[in-house]
């Protein structure tokens, strides 16, 4: 099957011609067909099987065949978890709509407003924003979202686990109700497919791959260590080629930065990207990284989501996550455009029980390999009473923050704030706000 046979206009298949691209992935070929013809689409699809060409080029025809273009009220709405991510939409809907007259913004926290507000007074079609900021534009009334005929809902496991759905159903109050609406997932759990309920019309499911899947291309490692030599044994492992570009998952913002501050003085180019910081260091770090300036990034789950890079050839988990199914998303970020990729976990004693929940989710063993230096003091653990670590733990043995007072711990906050211990609020931007209104930034 080729793109030509999908119905896309010329003007797209010579864009998709001019980056090499001849042939759909499966996701792109069952969710094109339909999404032109203007259904609703309950999407799932691994990470890095081409989700967003999936919803972009039936958008972006839609909107360069109809309508009048470049108003004040966008005609269509791409909703996304983190700022990364819209960043990397915004750069895949240039590089396809090259060659027609579309234009789009992105809209997120840790940047000043002012430019995104220039932006929509100019006028654009396509609106790429994460909620806590759209919320910010909906209440300052410098965005109408009443013209809206398509919206799309990337990730939307990930807006749910960060705690977005009161922003999300504050959002969905300010579209039109008849539109087409388009629902890209690499996961859908039960709280998803009953949001999509609520606001979708009779949507058509599309899932080419069993829920939890992983590409083949990947393969999976684990290094049995104890927490105090994991730092070492890290360094050991990236040693052995310091050219190789190498994305490392820390648990926890605080130990991302202890261990690029580690990684540096070892002479290792390293950084870190987390939602602790400022946006300029979040794009400043992917562009080292991505140019090679930087060797190591060190993220965190939810700074992760975006970072697209097709030959990344290795995923290491230095702190193995707390919830299985972002061991996934992870190492969807290798294995990518048909190349393989490693996906090597240093695993300590202590993360035993959250090693057995990924191989229950994955349905299949993951070698562990001791390396010769680094034997651990204690064997793993694969049964389901194994330890896992406390909130905030792992590798780096952080202490759960005691709760604020006044509020039990795990209280949930409004207006689209994640829980604490699901990784990084809702949006890593920790800007202080009324008490009045809370809103979830990203």
């Amino acid at each position: 099957m080729s793109f030509d046979s999908l119905g896309l206009a010329p003007a797209l298949l010579r864009a998709l011609a001019d980056y090499g691209y001849t042939q759909p992935t499966p996701i792109q070929a069952a969710a094109i067909p339909p999404a032109l013809e203007g259904h609703d689409l309950l999407a799932a699809a691994q990470t890095g099987t081409g989700k967003t060409a999936a919803f972009a080029l039936p958008l972006l025809q839609k909107l360069s065949t109809s309508g009048q273009t470049m108003t004040r009220r966008p005609r269509a709405l791409i909703l996304t978890p983190t700022r990364e991510l819209a960043a990397q939409i915004h750069e895949n809907m240039r590089d396809y709509g090259k060659h027609i007259h579309v234009s789009a913004t992105t809209i997120f926290g840790g940047v000043g407003m002012g430019p995104q507000i220039n932006a929509l007074r100019r006028g654009v079609d396509v609106v790429i924003a994460t909620p806590g900021r759209l919320i910010d534009h909906l209440q300052q009334r410098t965005l109408d979202l009443s013209a809206v005929e398509t919206l799309v809902l990337d990730e939307a496991d990930r807006m749910l686990d960060m705690g977005f759905l009161p922003a999300l159903k504050r959002i969905l109050q300010s579209v039109p109700k008849k539109r087409q609406t388009l629902l890209f997932s690499a996961t859908f759990a039960p709280a998803i497919k009953a949001l999509a309920l609520d606001f979708m019309h009779n949507p058509r499911e599309i899932s080419v791959s069993a829920p939890n899947t992983v590409t083949t291309l990947v393969s999976h490692q684990v290094h049995p260590v104890d927490a105090s030599r994991k730092r070492d044994l890290l360094l050991h492992v990236l040693s052995q080629d310091s050219r190789r570009q190498t994305l490392v998952f820390s648990r926890t913002k605080h130990g991302a930065d202890k261990l690029v501050t580690f990684l540096n003085a070892s002479g290792l180019r390293a950084a870190a990207i987390h939602g602790n910081k400022s946006q300029n260091a979040r794009t400043r770090a992917l562009a080292d990284f991505k140019s090679g300036r930087v060797t190591v990034l060190v993220a965190t789950d939810i700074a992760a989501r975006g970072i697209d890079i097709e030959q990344l050839p290795i995923v290491i988990n230095f702190d193995l996550p707390s919830v299985a199914e972002d061991y996934v998303h992870r190492i969807g970020r290798t294995g990518r455009a048909g190349m393989e990729g490693l996906a090597l976990s240093l695993v300590s004693h202590d993360e035993s029980g959250l090693l057995f929940d990924i191989r229950k989710l994955l349905k299949q063993d993951i070698a562990i390999t001791p390396v010769a230096g680094y034997e651990p003091s204690a064997p793993l653990r694969l049964d389901a009473g194994a330890p896992r670590p406390k909130q905030g733990g792992g590798g780096q043995r952080q202490q759960q923050r005691a709760p604020r007072q006044g509020k039990p711990a795990g209280a949930a906050r409004p207006n689209g704030y994640a829980p604490q211990g699901r990784g990084e609020r809702a949006a890593g931007n920790q800007r202080r706000r009324s008490n009045r209104r809370p809103v979830a930034k990203a």
